[in-house]
């Protein structure tokens, strides 16, 4: 069989891919680069712990036009070429639905990348509008995103794709992400939780206040005006002013 290691390498992925929570049943997609012309694709509808190499389908890259393999390719081929003809340095593309870097997809805005992990990410996650799963929309509309050195990119309503030079590259920006999604979802949590907090304080000090004011009004006093608050301001949220949309 012709790239057999290859296939192999790919099934390997998928299995690790699939132990690590990143996908599940035949959700989630890899293309890996072959040679200049050619990539090697996961099959579409083929559940991942019955995949063999055979499965795996080779395309040529230019039109997608497949020359080997026993199945049909991932509807998601478009996308991933997209990425791989535009950034020559990338060998390896991953498309997941990973739990809680879809849940920052879902937010449908691009974030700023902190320091730590800009190295494997790069420095922004662009988000790519929202088009139908497997349609040349999607895989335009991603083609538009692709950046020079970054990494990753969100895709609201759908998930995540990633790419390195290599399919381990890859493998660390998928899990990279996920940890900056934990970090900043957990951020935002806290924040809503403090506002919240900060707004039931200021509520029940506001009961308290015109409780206080009715008994004095009943005793013939005038209420005194209220103590000045003493809770901090709230911190805006960092700008994300200049991110682009696509």
């Amino acid at each position: 069989m012709k790239h057999f290691a290859q296939k192999q390498h790919v099934v390997d992925l998928c299995l690790t891919l699939s132990r690590l929570g990143y996908f599940a049943g035949t959700g989630g997609n890899i293309m890996l680069r072959l040679d200049a012309g050619h990539v090697a694709v996961t099959p579409s509808a083929v559940d991942y712990h019955a995949m063999r190499p055979a499965d795996v389908c080779v395309l040529r890259l230019s039109d997608l036009q497949q020359v080997d393999g026993d199945r049909a390719p991932s509807v998601e081929a478009g996308l991933h070429a997209g990425l791989l003809r535009a950034r020559p340095d990338a060998g390896c593309s991953i498309h997941t639905h990973q739990p809680v870097a879809s849940a920052l997809a879902l937010l449908g805005r691009a974030v700023p990348v902190p320091p730590r992990w800009q190295a494997t990410l790069g420095p922004f996650l662009p988000m790519v509008g929202y088009a139908p799963s497997g349609t040349g929309w999607l895989a335009a509309k991603f083609a538009r995103a692709v950046q020079p050195g970054t990494q990753a990119y969100l895709m609201r309503n759908h998930g995540i794709l990633c790419c390195g030079r290599d399919s381990q590259a890859a493998l660390q920006a998928v899990d990279d992400l996920e940890a900056l999604a934990r970090a900043l979802l957990a951020d935002r949590i806290a924040e809503r939780a403090a506002t919240a907090t900060a707004l039931a304080d200021t509520a029940g000090s506001d009961a308290l206040w015109r409780v206080h004011d009715a008994l004095q009004e009943r005793n013939g006093s005038p209420p005194p005006h209220p103590p000045h608050a003493t809770h901090q301001p709230l911190q805006p949220a960092p700008s994300r002013e200049g991110l682009p949309a696509y």
